[in-house]
């Protein structure tokens, strides 16, 4: 594989960060995201596509793509803004997408507004919790993770987000009545450190999970379109998310192996089944 060469593109509040592995002019591209999972995360999936030039960034506000705006909240259409900007500007044609998590959200806003850019979205466990039959007490928890975090800090917030992301089932009614996690029990600080700029919490996470697809904008571009979730994730609200978006579309979600994070190597020290995970990927992208 080759090494990485890094440029930048500059829109609309962001400098934005990216990596070709590969040229542009003789190789099919495939186009790695996630979301707020910058560039960091795809090292390991990305080198078992020798045969395919691999492109992959750092969404705005994400360690090298620096916001010049400020740190407000975040849609999943302003993503799709900057996937489209990305994609035009390497020139390289359609090109194959591979999403996963928040990027699969984003991934979608850009296909329904898009489809010309693409051949294929695979949009893997994407965490639609405002579609799913349990959607306002899904939204709540969702609401509850940030007012938290903007009351008590990281570790308070994203205590609650782990908790709600390993959750099985739907929802109750009265979940953000339990008893709070405690944030050591994740290794997470137990100080409120007074930042409240996380990519994830601050600027991410409602307008992701609550997004609204256009899915009569999909409809037109299903065939571009596979849906995948975890055989290990099995009523996860990412897993049901994505099986909630595929029965809207009438698509037959496609099992990948292993979890949310299936495709990772050693990258956050949380491997998933990564060459499994390659080998599935391939089955389900154009020759």
């Amino acid at each position: 594989m080759p090494e990485p060469v890094t440029s930048t593109i500059d829109v609309p509040g962001a400098t934005l960060t990216y990596d070709v592995r590969g040229e542009l002019s003789n190789q099919p591209v495939l186009l790695l995201i996630g979301s707020p999972m910058g560039a960091s995360g795809f090292p390991t999936l990305a080198s078992h596509f020798t045969d395919r030039t691999i492109v992959t960034y750092d969404p705005r506000g994400v360690e090298r793509s620096v916001r010049s705006d400020d740190d407000a909240e975040l849609s999943p259409d302003d993503h799709a803004a900057d996937l489209v900007t990305l994609i035009e500007t390497l020139d390289a044609g359609p090109v194959d997408l591979f999403a996963s998590s928040g990027g699969a959200v984003n991934a979608l806003a850009l296909l329904a507004q898009r489809p010309d850019l693409v051949n294929t979205v695979v949009a893997h466990e994407p965490p639609l919790a405002g579609i799913l039959p349990d959607a306002k007490a899904a939204t709540a928890a969702v609401e509850d993770i940030y007012q938290t975090y903007q009351r008590d800090g990281m570790g308070a917030g994203m205590a609650k987000f782990i908790a709600i992301t390993s959750f099985k089932g739907e929802v109750p009614d009265d979940y953000t009545e339990q008893p709070a996690p405690d944030p050591a029990m994740f290794g997470l600080p137990t100080e409120d450190d007074g930042s409240r700029g996380d990519a994830l919490i601050a600027q991410n996470l409602r307008g992701c999970t609550s997004y609204q697809p256009d899915f009569d904008a999909l409809a037109k571009a299903k065939d571009r379109l596979v849906i995948a979730v975890g055989e290990e994730s099995v009523d996860e609200l990412a897993h049901r998310g994505g099986l909630v978006a595929a029965e809207r579309l009438g698509l037959t979600p496609v099992i990948f192996p292993s979890n949310h994070g299936g495709f990772l190597g050693n990258e956050y020290g949380m491997p998933g089944k990564p060459e499994e995970f390659a080998t599935k990927l391939r089955e389900v992208l154009p020759r």
